[in-house]
């Protein structure tokens, strides 16, 4: 067995572990109330076999990362596969160090489920270890990347301990009109989440049944007033076409409930590579994700917020806050020196320069200025509990969309991190 057989076992091995490690947080949390039982034993109890078995898919996943890396010969973090399977490993390594300074239980029970589905999210993209290009040969992918994904990783921490502050202190129960907008806040959040799931829930389903549609897609290259040959190249979807490439025919396609022609082609403006299977799976993820929704409000028979609310009752709403804000405060400093700092030194070697408002540039500076503003706002404004609580939660959301929605809808110099 080599390398990286051994690192595609450890990364199975380490998600299994993770899922049985929620639900044995979800024992711990939700088990309090069994009857016959003493909740303060069967809580310690489960909750160090809940950090014992997360501790042990931690340890996977550094093996995964370690043997990964012998067999590549550079830090697995060059395509979008590696990059977002190291982002959720330092999402339990930020979730390990945050736990063992509060000891909150029912932190698991929020930031486990980040990170495996970072984790799934991972593993819809090629595994394939492939060599550097030219612009990634550089010890600063060392510094940047790493860096950049610690400091999000405690982002991410803070955002569960954000979201379960809210679920603590929004009053369900009422019906005023803050109550409700407060609520419907906490729906669209989760709602954000599923339609990450339906994202991977759709991409598997379509992968196991096969599925494939191919366009002929036709680009005319101009050079000054001249026009050239037209050149033709193939783009393949793995998910029903609901839009189809710009200037491009179908060569063929498996009917899906009746869809066998796409709907509408991607706009002109659209521009990148896979732009029109980009915007494609873009639209699927949301599709998905609003009857993964719908389903589960219709078996649940109530919001996700509020069936989520009573899990959290017994904690500090004080101690919530100040973990989220703790975890913040610890990944700022790290993201600024890796996603801004370092990344202008290393642009300035690999394209010649500090800046280019390339969209992935943009929308780190995006998200440096939002927790900018939220570290002004709470030490200077008194931005404490839920104000604080919705900025964490929020901000978070802006994470993932410079790390998910950048890559699927924005092209740039970044694109080599995008789909395959």
């Amino acid at each position: 067995m080599n390398f990286l057989e051994i690192s595609r076992l450890a990364f199975v091995t380490a998600f299994y572990l993770y899922c049985l490690s929620f639900i044995f947080y979800v024992i711990a949390v939700t088990g309090k109330t069994w009857k016959n039982r003493d909740p303060k034993q069967h809580e310690r109890k489960w909750g160090r076999i809940s950090f014992a078995t997360s501790s042990l898919g931690l340890l996977a996943h550094l093996i995964y990362c370690g043997t990964r890396w012998a067999y590549s010969g550079h830090i697995p973090v060059s395509n979008m596969y590696e990059f977002m399977t190291f982002l959720s490993m330092m999402i339990m390594i930020a979730f390990t160090v945050v736990f063992l300074i509060y000891r909150k239980i029912l932190l698991g029970m929020f930031a486990l489920p980040v990170a495996i589905l970072v984790m799934a999210y991972a593993a819809v993209f090629p595994q394939e270890v492939q060599p550097l290009i030219p612009s990634l040969r550089s010890i600063w992918l060392y510094i940047h990347v790493t860096l950049a994904a610690t400091g999000e990783s405690f982002f991410a921490v803070g955002f569960a301990a954000g979201l379960m502050y809210l679920l603590r202190t929004v009053d369900f129960g009422s019906h005023d009109k803050s109550a409700r907008r407060q609520k419907r806040w906490v729906e669209f959040t989760l709602f954000s989440i599923i339609i990450v799931v339906g994202f991977i829930v759709s991409v598997y389903s379509f992968r196991a049944a096969g599925y494939e549609a191919v366009f002929t897609q036709n680009t005319t290259n101009i050079d000054s007033q001249v026009e050239e040959d037209s050149t033709i190249g193939k783009e393949v979807y793995n998910l029903p076409p609901i839009v189809a490439p710009h200037n491009s025919t179908m060569e063929s396609v498996q009917p899906f409930l009746g869809m066998d022609h796409a709907l509408f082609e991607a706009p002109s403006w659209m521009k990148g590579v896979n732009a029109g299977r980009k915007f494609n799976t873009v639209l699927w993820s949301i599709l998905s994700g609003i009857v993964i929704y719908a389903l589960l409000r219709l078996i649940l028979r109530r919001p996700l917020g509020q069936l989520l609310a009573p899990t959290v009752r017994g904690i500090d709403p004080d101690d919530l806050d100040e973990i989220s804000y703790r975890a913040i405060a610890i990944g700022f400093p790290i993201f600024t020196l890796g996603a801004l700092v370092f990344a202008m030194i290393w642009a300035q070697q690999a394209w010649g320069r500090f800046w280019g408002w390339d969209p992935k540039e943009v929308w780190a500076l995006i998200t440096w200025l939002y927790y900018s503003a939220y570290l002004h706002l709470r030490l200077s404004r008194g931005f404490q509990g839920k104000k604080a609580s919705w900025l964490a939660v929020l901000g978070f959301l802006v994470v993932m969309f410079t790390l998910v929605g950048v890559n699927l809808i924005i092209a740039g110099l970044h694109s080599y991190a995008g789909t395959d």
